[in-house]
């Protein structure tokens, strides 16, 4: 298992530069999309997608209107592709900055989870849950995709279960939605979990 320091900005420039990019679908995902698609948010709902990658979901809000959707990564090259690919995207809304230094005020309404939990070193969920929690306004909703399954590679990605992740979130969030994911794309059919969490008051 990698250590939070060997999980770096360096080690994911290098995953982007030497093409090592598993993780990215080349597109939105099913689940996500059709979550955008029926969310009722007013297009200037402050939207974050952490550890986003290349951006796609953030791609997807921007075109349809979403006018402050913020994308976090560490590595640049995740963020100069997608300011590339989406020239219009307002570029202070590309955040180069570590997820749990991100500032809490003001906060978000919605935050966007798509391989970014499972690039962590695991012992950084309960921080994750945590943060989350930080960043949202109170009924504010963490939404997105879990692996639900253990993979035989060490990772990243690193796998895990419903029930250690409900452990997480129980403290900050109540469970909307927390059921294996039905429309995954075919490399993850029967191996995501689709989250939609609210958070709790207090």
């Amino acid at each position: 298992m990698h250590s939070d320091s060997e999980l770096d900005a360096a080690y994911w420039s290098g995953r982007y530069n030497t093409g090592q990019t598993g993780w990215d679908a080349g597109a939105i995902t099913p689940p996500l999309r059709d979550y955008f698609q029926q969310m009722s948010l007013p297009h200037a709902a402050r939207i974050l997608i952490p550890g986003a990658g290349r951006g796609y979901e953030a791609e997807y809000l921007h075109t349809a209107g979403f006018e402050n959707v913020f994308v976090a990564d560490i590595a640049p090259e995740a963020l100069r592709d997608l300011h590339q690919r989406v020239p219009g995207f307002p570029a202070e809304h590309l955040v180069e900055q570590d997820f749990f230094a991100l500032p809490t005020v003001p906060a978000y309404d919605l935050i966007v989870e798509q391989t970014f939990f499972c690039a962590l070193n695991p012992g950084l969920r309960p921080d994750y849950a945590r943060q989350c929690a930080a960043l949202l306004r109170t009924g504010g909703t963490l939404m997105g995709l879990l692996f639900d399954t253990e993979f035989a590679a060490a990772g990243p990605p690193f796998g895990g279960s419903r029930v250690e992740y409900e452990a997480y979130f129980a403290p900050y969030f109540d469970f909307v939605h927390f059921a294996p994911a039905f429309n995954s794309i075919k490399p993850r059919q029967g191996k995501e979990l689709y989250m939609c969490l609210r958070k709790k008051a207090g």
